[in-house]
């Protein structure tokens, strides 16, 4: 079975051109149910440079699928089978004002689009550049 991977190495994410928020925001809980951008923005928030973008999508996958610890092998498995979007299609980068930065070793943080960290990774020269994707077309 073939494996498909989310994972950069040394890339930095711009925000979506068409992006509503000036700053990186954090996403709302809505009716009381945490929304894939928080639980995106939760991890990353917490673990900068901790985890791959694969891990993090997974993880996302398995809580909100409530898979048990025996099911999470052959679930990931199945989950990487095929193509996944990856952060440029995160609701972090189109909606929220977050850039994704993937170093080296393709673990990633997340910086406001405010920042100076944002504006010194979309300059260098030593990084891929890539926009998020677009929402509207």
């Amino acid at each position: 079975m073939k494996t498909h991977t989310t994972n950069y190495i040394n890339t930095f994410i711009l925000t979506a051109d068409d992006c509503p928020s000036p700053f990186g925001e954090i996403p709302p809980v809505k009716k009381d149910k945490r929304t894939v951008a928080n639980m995106q923005f939760d991890i990353l928030s917490k673990n900068p440079y901790r985890y791959t973008s694969d891990e993090i999508l997974f993880q996302v996958f398995a809580d909100r699928n409530e898979l048990t610890k025996g099911e999470l092998k052959e679930s990931r498995e199945k989950f990487f089978s095929k193509g996944q979007p990856c952060f440029r299609a995160s609701p972090l980068t189109k909606r929220y004002g977050w850039g994704v930065h993937s170093n080296e070793h393709g673990k990633i943080a997340i910086y406001g689009c405010e920042t100076a960290e944002y504006k010194k990774f979309a300059k260098d020269k030593n990084l891929t550049i890539v926009n998020a994707m677009k929402s509207a077309r």
